[in-house]
């Protein structure tokens, strides 16, 4: 199994950043389709970004696309979201998931294609 771990979480005011990280301890990051995704109380989990395994190809939701960027960090084996202008509608439970295969682009959004999970980091915006 596969160990995955997200950090950077915490309490933000309305326009504000975050930078969430995730971490898979004694794996290489560089060696899974990585992904972000989080879930709001009473809301199904919803895709945020993933990045391809072995490239660098992003994919992100449509809404999202302009404030939020995912990326990873080989040397550091890290995988990163950095987040910007952040509004109370982004307040949810952010998980990084981790999948074994090289998914399609069209692929990239589904939750069942990914194999291992994070316990979640909690991110609140403030009014």
């Amino acid at each position: 199994d596969v160990y995955v771990e997200e950090s950077g979480g915490g309490l933000v005011q309305t326009g504000g950043s975050l930078r969430l990280s995730c971490v898979a301890p004694g794996r290489a990051l560089r060696d899974y389709t990585m992904a972000w995704f989080r879930q709001s109380p009473g809301k199904d989990r919803d895709f945020v970004a993933a990045i391809k395994r072995g490239s660098h190809m992003t994919s992100y939701k449509n809404s999202l696309k302009g404030r939020f960027t995912i990326s990873r960090d080989n040397a550091a084996n890290t995988l990163n979201l950095q987040m910007m202008r952040l509004t109370p509608d982004d307040t949810a439970v952010y998980y990084c998931a981790a999948s074994t295969r090289g998914l399609i682009t069209s692929s990239l959004a589904d939750d069942e294609q990914y194999d291992y999970w994070g316990q979640g980091t909690q991110v609140t915006v403030s009014a």
